[in-house]
């Protein structure tokens, strides 16, 4: 990452933590401005033209969104009249724009596909705790939230299958894995548990498409992996997916649990049968991989550096926890 580069990562923090951390509405939406901005020069790129297409892009959503949010604020405050499912469900509707939930989400996997693989990270990950965290202060029962997650995790499974960019598919991904975060929306423990364990898959696959230089499914296979770094992915894949026995189930597993207190039967049925449909593309992407042979150097050390080390760990971490807390 370049020097100034550095700057703009530190008040993109420090603005999601100002955001977190506001008692009024004002200084929710000055976090939230202050964050946008910091993000968009971490998308540019002098050398790719779609990069500045892409910060464009964000901006025009972001800001868009931001206006509508602070007119129902100044609406909140000074309108004698108040329509408190109006001003709710509006809010609600800027706060799904900014986090890419659908039906508003038609923007995030085109800006993915124009953008690198490390700023993607930023885009699937960080970006999304500050308007989680604003909705989960909301007294939210509106029939806008109910339809974005039932939304979301229909176009998020449907919309990944015909896509051959990985970009966009990890796009997909992120927005069926915001469905399920916005049923446990009112708990804020478990969103976070299931932002974070999210946002280490993320980041492990991403980092490893990034290594290889991946953007398309045909260059899978290609590529020329090791045996135990296909076997990692594979399981990587499987996780992102939510199949037990690997972390990515823990989440999913929290969520499943909620919605059975909650008696919510057949919402939880329709999620867990919807997250067969993404378990469906990320094998397709592997099995280019799988079938295709590897050449190794006989004189070459291994590729299993410490990164997939920490993989394989983090992969099959969830028996141990399940072990614990029967402990």
């Amino acid at each position: 990452m370049k020097k100034s580069s550095w700057l703009f990562v530190t008040t993109l923090m420090l603005s999601t933590m100002m955001t977190i951390s506001a008692n009024n509405w004002i200084g929710m939406w000055m976090g939230l401005e202050l964050n946008m901005m910091s993000f968009i020069p971490l998308i540019m790129n002098k050398t790719k033209k779609s990069s500045s297409e892409a910060a464009m892009m964000y901006f025009l959503m972001q800001s868009m969104s931001s206006m509508l949010l602070m007119m129902m604020v100044l609406f909140n405050i000074y309108s004698q009249s108040k329509d408190w499912i109006m001003i709710n469900s509006t809010i609600t509707s800027c706060l799904l724009i900014k986090m890419g939930a659908a039906p508003f989400h038609k923007w995030l996997p085109e800006i993915l596909s124009k953008m690198e693989w490390n700023k993607c990270i930023w885009l699937m990950t960080w970006q999304k705790l500050a308007p989680l965290m604003v909705m989960s202060n909301l007294n939210n029962n509106s029939m806008i939230l109910n339809m974005s997650i039932y939304s979301s995790i229909i176009i998020g499974s449907i919309g990944g299958i015909n896509q051959t960019s990985l970009r966009k598919m990890m796009g997909y991904s992120s927005i069926n894995h915001m469905g399920w975060m916005l049923t446990i929306n009112k708990s804020i423990n478990k969103w976070l548990i299931y932002l974070i364990i999210y946002s280490l898959m993320i980041i492990m696959m991403c980092k490893m498409f990034m290594n290889y230089k991946l953007y398309f499914i045909n260059q899978m296979g290609s590529i020329n992996m090791t045996n135990m770094e296909k076997i990692n992915l594979f399981c990587m894949m499987l996780s992102m997916g939510g199949l037990p026995p690997f972390i990515g189930f823990l989440p999913k597993w929290i969520t499943i649990q909620y919605m059975i207190n909650e008696k919510e039967f057949m919402t939880i049925m329709f999620m867990i049968m919807m997250s067969l449909i993404p378990l469906m593309f990320y094998i397709r992407i592997m099995m280019n991989l799988i079938l295709s042979s590897n050449i190794t150097i006989k004189w070459n050390k291994t590729h299993y550096n410490k990164f997939m080390t920490i993989m394989m760990i983090i992969n099959f971490s969830l028996p141990f926890i399940m072990i614990m807390d029967i402990i």
